[in-house]
């Protein structure tokens, strides 16, 4: 797996409900809002590799956690080139990445907002430019969605099992290997036949 890596984080679900011995929710779970919706629980940060789609590295934080905050755990030692989405805004200027020699010398293909949607730039040939660069990031970078969606949809992992952050990272941690296997067994890779 050499072909860059791409960074995204998903929100699971804590349970809310004050119904147990300790009359209380979840002290390590936290909740953020998203569009105009409020999340309870847990935020699951994945690095996948750009080139094959495979899971090499997880992170599990409170939901409040922002995304750019965890993106230098998910990056590897021989990486060039990472994929993100608009939460990882500014990641160069970040000072763990400024401070490291590695990671400061990363090409951050980040996606950017589009202003072009919101009536913001007239149409043009910069912006058909624009838009189509954005695609292109856009094109690699939906394969980390695809592990989100085996971890989640076909797994079920859509709800933490556990109290605590560690239990949960465990769960989360290995979901992930077995979707990595899910997948090499989906190619036809090395023993599914």
């Amino acid at each position: 797996m050499h072909g860059g890596t791409i960074v995204d984080a998903t929100l699971i679900d804590a349970p809310t409900s004050t119904k147990n011995a300790d009359k209380k929710r979840d002290p390590e779970m936290h909740q953020t809002k998203k569009g105009n919706q409020w999340y309870f629980g847990e935020k699951i940060h994945m690095g996948t590799d750009a080139g094959t789609g495979y899971i090499h590295t997880m992170e599990v934080t409170a939901a409040n956690a922002a995304d750019v905050t965890q993106a230098h755990k998910l990056i590897r030692d021989d990486d060039e080139v990472v994929y993100g989405d608009a939460a990882y805004s500014g990641i160069e200027k970040r000072d763990e990445i400024k401070s490291d020699i590695h990671l400061s010398g990363i090409d951050y293909r980040v996606n950017l907002q589009k202003p072009y949607r919101n009536n913001k730039w007239e149409a043009g040939p910069g912006t058909y430019w624009f838009a189509r660069l954005e695609y292109q990031k856009s094109r690699v970078r939906c394969k980390v969605e695809y592990g989100f969606y085996i971890i989640k949809r076909i797994f079920g992992y859509r709800k933490v099992r556990y109290r605590g952050l560690s239990k949960n990272r465990t769960h989360a941690c290995m979901l992930g290997a077995c979707a990595n296997l899910y997948m090499l067994a989906q190619s036809g890779g090395y023993g599914a036949r």
